[in-house]
């Protein structure tokens, strides 16, 4: 026991005595370290055993702040996203709307040249809606009688005729296609003058050239237009172009069938003319027609003559 003796009280340096020795040695090191580099190389090795602990301390803020960048980016893009295709459709809308109205404008620029072509006395109408009876070839305009508009009056496109009005209300009126059954029009084939009379065939949307001889000048490609002996179209008004020719010698009459010029399927505005163009054309003169008094009828005989 008397060997192995432990002092119980242990006095070393004075805590000033430390501090003043440790102040020393620090800037020793750093006179050291800034004039001759002494601790680059410890700060070299220092680093590279610091560094991948900072790393896995910092992963979880980053992966945090990777995640909510992510969800924050998406919900962006899906907003983008929305917004484009929203203006996607705008657009495609309107580019639309410019192509009908390009279209439609075309259009109005032929029926101005029509107009100017007849006077300038014709009307503009729109086409509304077609018939009520989906068999009938009719259509129905936004003018009535309150717009000038008659029974019996052409209705024209830009390309030609589109038929004529045969009702007429206070608003709106109707208008029988040249298509429609029995709907007939005074033609001729502008290529030798031949005259005839264009008879809608009320199918597939064509048109009849009935009672043509078998002998007459008529072939496929001929465009027929308005001779304007009946008092209501205006001559030179395309109507249809010959499609067919079918001369069957067994039969007395060739069969001619055309498809119109006018579409009204195609388009929403049409002219309907005013008749005052047709004051200067020359009409027959019924009064000669008839049988003067006091005069027989030749090839008659009088019955009061007993004759």
């Amino acid at each position: 026991m008397a060997a192995y003796q432990e002092n119980f009280f242990t006095r070393g340096p004075s805590p000033l005595a430390r501090v003043t020795f440790f102040s020393l040695v620090a800037i020793v090191i750093m006179i050291a370290d800034h004039r001759f580099g002494a601790l680059s190389k410890v700060r070299l090795a220092v680093s590279l055993v610091i560094t991948p602990v900072e790393r896995a301390i910092m992963l979880p803020g980053a992966v945090a702040r990777n995640v909510g960048d992510y969800f924050a980016d998406k919900q962006q893009l899906v907003s983008e996203n929305r917004t484009l295709q929203e203006r996607v459709l705008e657009l495609s809308a309107a580019g639309q709307q410019i192509r009908l109205v390009q279209a439609e404008k075309g259009f109005l620029q032929g029926l101005q040249a029509a107009q100017a072509r007849f006077g300038g006395t014709g009307v503009m109408a729109e086409i509304v809606r077609d018939a009520r009876n989906p068999a009938a070839r009719k259509v129905i305009i936004d003018k009535g009688s309150s717009g000038g508009i008659k029974a019996g009056q052409a209705v024209i496109d830009g390309n030609g005729v589109v038929g004529q009005v045969t009702q007429v209300g206070v608003t709106t009126a109707e208008v029988t296609l040249t298509t429609e059954k029995d709907q007939s029009v005074p033609v001729m084939v502008i290529r030798n003058g031949l005259r005839a009379v264009a008879v809608g065939s009320g199918r597939d949307g064509t048109i009849d050239v009935p009672f043509i001889p078998l002998g007459a000048d008529i072939q496929q490609g001929d465009a027929l237009v308005t001779s304007g002996i009946d008092g209501t179209y205006p001559a030179g008004l395309s109507v249809a172009t010959v499609s067919q020719v079918d001369k069957n010698p067994a039969v007395q009459f060739a069969r001619v069938t055309a498809h119109p010029v006018g579409a009204p399927d195609h388009h929403r505005f049409v002219m309907v003319l005013s008749q005052q163009e047709l004051q200067d054309y020359p009409r027959p003169d019924a009064g000669s027609l008839e049988r003067k008094p006091g005069k027989d009828t030749p090839g008659k005989r009088d019955p009061r003559r007993g004759k």
